[in-house]
């Protein structure tokens, strides 16, 4: 039976499970699930699948190594986050139309510096610690964003540039529906590294966003940290 996002979210074991592939770096298993929450194998995938139905998760299939028992050696179904371009909401509180609205009155300058802010933010909920490490650094802000329940992982790190992907980004929806917004989603972004690397300014921090308007694709997160980022 095909079930919405709404109804996913609102069920509790569902929405347990989304989170926790939302928690994690790569694609789950129900195995993982099913382990991670104690619960059957069975009722694992079951959740999954439901997830999958409503558009929640993707699968896919990959050999994982370290598996024993029935089906060892075959590739495991995988389920990974699905972009996600829209906010879920009952009732819909056009929050993407009010910060639009008040994006059409501020410089980019002052939607960076907001982002920054907001950046800051998230890393104290998410209870970041300052580390000089540049890699340990962006781990720790996907780390951040991923607690938060939004899935993010760290794809490169080549001296002062690094790339991040996320299909649900914390502002992807708002930057879809007013793409004037994009400096606030930048600034997020840089406010989480500097939060997160020890030493940082934001001042020092370049970054660029790509692929948030394609539905299929995850968003890619181009950052630059230039002397004085640490």
């Amino acid at each position: 039976m095909a079930v919405d996002r709404l109804q996913a979210v609102g069920d509790p074991g569902l929405r347990a499970a989304l989170l926790f592939a939302r928690a994690e770096a790569r694609p789950v298993t129900a195995d993982e699930l099913a382990e991670h929450d104690r619960i059957h194998r069975t009722v694992a995938r079951s959740r999954l699948e439901r997830l999958e139905s409503a558009g929640l998760v993707e699968g896919g299939f990959e050999r994982r190594t370290g598996r024993s028992g029935p089906g060892a050696g075959r590739p495991a179904k995988t389920y990974r986050v699905a972009p996600e371009l829209t906010g879920i909401e009952f009732p819909p509180r056009h929050y993407e139309t009010l910060v639009g609205l008040l994006a059409e009155r501020a410089a980019p300058g002052e939607l960076r510096d907001v982002g920054v802010a907001f950046g800051h933010a998230l890393a104290g909920a998410a209870g970041v610690r300052p580390v000089r490490d540049r890699r340990r650094a962006l781990e720790r802000v996907c780390a951040a964003v991923r607690s938060l329940g939004y899935q993010a992982s760290l794809e490169q790190v080549d001296g002062p540039r690094a790339v991040l992907a996320t299909p649900t980004c914390p502002l992807r929806p708002l930057v879809v529906a007013r793409p004037e917004a994009a400096a606030i989603d930048a600034g997020m972004w840089i406010g989480l590294v500097e939060a997160s690397l020890a030493g940082s300014s934001a001042e020092a921090i370049t970054c660029e966003t790509h692929g948030c308007l394609r539905s299929h694709a995850s968003c890619r997160i181009q950052l630059e940290l230039r002397e004085g980022a640490s």
